[in-house]
């Protein structure tokens, strides 16, 4: 796992700028909830060619990119894991908890009947675990 300066999972931080975000647009008067989404890579790992895909994926940790030269931005971690440690894994991350929507991140180079297959894994094996609809 990757951590920020402050020794705190990225993960975490992004769900603390959530948080705040949050606070300030209480605080700015605002009615209702405001909307929050994050995005992650989630690959379930259901038939062996989604292990030989991702079954290896070697960067489980949260990414730090650079949008212009002098800023930086922090890419959430890819998820590859059979369904129920999958569960677990999601379940812990708490920028998705602190989110209203997650936005998937799938490649398109594998093509739209994997891309489909993909996310038809997420929805019948993932999905309902977590409450996610």
């Amino acid at each position: 796992m990757k951590y920020d300066e402050n020794g705190k999972p990225f993960h975490i931080q992004q769900a603390e700028q959530i948080r705040l975000y949050k606070e300030a647009w209480r605080e700015a008067g605002h009615s209702g909830e405001p909307r929050v989404s994050v995005s992650r890579s989630i690959f379930a790992l259901v038939n062996d060619l989604d292990r030989y895909y991702f079954g290896q994926e070697a960067e489980r940790a949260d990414k730090i990119g650079i949008i212009e030269s002098d800023k930086r931005t922090i890419f959430g971690r890819s998820y590859a894991a059979e369904p129920d440690q999958l569960v677990k894994e999601l379940a812990q991350d708490e920028a998705i908890q602190e989110a209203d929507t997650l936005l998937l991140t799938i490649p398109n180079t594998l093509g739209v009947d994997y891309n489909i297959h993909v996310l038809s894994a997420i929805l019948e094996h993932v999905a309902p675990a977590l409450g996610w609809r």
